[in-house]
């Protein structure tokens, strides 16, 4: 007998809301004259949350943008990538984050590190390659060979906002040192200002209960401030209060110990 199952779901963002699946075989769709599969940039665009299946050899090949996001769900994202000949992706970090590379075309050198400074993993990668970059660990990735660096990444979650697309390097280093602007919303580092308002509610509830148990302003003001630091340098709210009470209880920060019983 067959029992259908129901799956609730719950998503935490309105521009998730839209389910209906799309399943993409750009092979079959266009063809040049050498019949050779090709479809045109514009298709390349975020399917996600919906259901979707695609050759991302193909996908990843005929994308020209530096980044474009595939596919976004609430807890992963599928970016595809082209590097130009000598261009690197850039020194970074994402503390909360976990990504995959995966290289369709070309050559390069991946460098890792826990250290910005002491980049002592370095590889070489090709086609086929595949890379596994953890949460919190210094990355780059430089196209070292003649033709354009083709590649797919897989952030668990998402590091980008949805839609997300960077003709240029140039743009993405635009978007994240300000603002972005689409569909006439305003986004600062992949947010918009009511997205990092929610985003950033549980430290707000966790603060208004130490006011109810009477501890100090500074020692508060304190804490929660070094807490929205780490979040704009990429902590989730919750590892960054995990973090500041750390400090605090094992006496990493003495200030901090001392404001507490002032």
């Amino acid at each position: 007998m067959y029992h259908k199952s129901s799956y609730h779901h719950r998503w935490h963002n309105p521009m998730y809301y839209n389910w209906n699946p799309h399943y993409y075989n750009w092979n079959n769709n266009y063809s040049n004259n050498n019949g050779n599969s090709y479809f045109r940039n514009s298709q390349l665009k975020d399917y996600g949350p919906k259901p979707f299946v695609v050759n991302i050899n193909e996908a990843t090949k005929q994308n020209n943008t530096y980044r474009t996001a595939l596919w976004t769900g609430p807890h992963l994202q599928v970016t595809l990538m082209s590097l130009n000949v000598g261009e690197d992706i850039g020194l970074e970090i994402h503390p909360d984050v976990d990504q995959f590379l995966r290289i369709e075309h070309g050559q390069g050198i991946v460098q890792m590190g826990k250290r910005k400074d002491n980049l002592n993993f370095e590889r070489n990668v090709y086609d086929d390659s595949a890379v596994m970059i953890p949460a919190g660990t210094w990355h780059n990735l430089t196209n070292t060979g003649n033709i354009p660096l083709k590649l797919y990444s897989i952030y668990a979650p998402p590091n980008h906002p949805f839609g997300t697309v960077h003709v240029t390097k140039a743009d993405a280093l635009t978007a994240e040192e300000g603002s972005d602007h689409a569909n006439g919303n305003t986004f600062v580092f992949g947010r918009t200002p009511d997205e990092w308002v929610q985003y950033t509610e549980f430290l707000v509830k966790e603060g208004l209960e130490d006011v109810k148990r009477g501890i100090n302003a500074t020692h508060i003001l304190q804490e929660f401030i070094l807490m929205g630091v780490l979040v704009g340098k990429g902590y989730s709210p919750k590892k960054a209060y995990e973090t500041v009470e750390e400090w605090e209880r094992t006496g990493k920060s003495k200030l901090l110990q001392q404001s507490k019983i002032m």
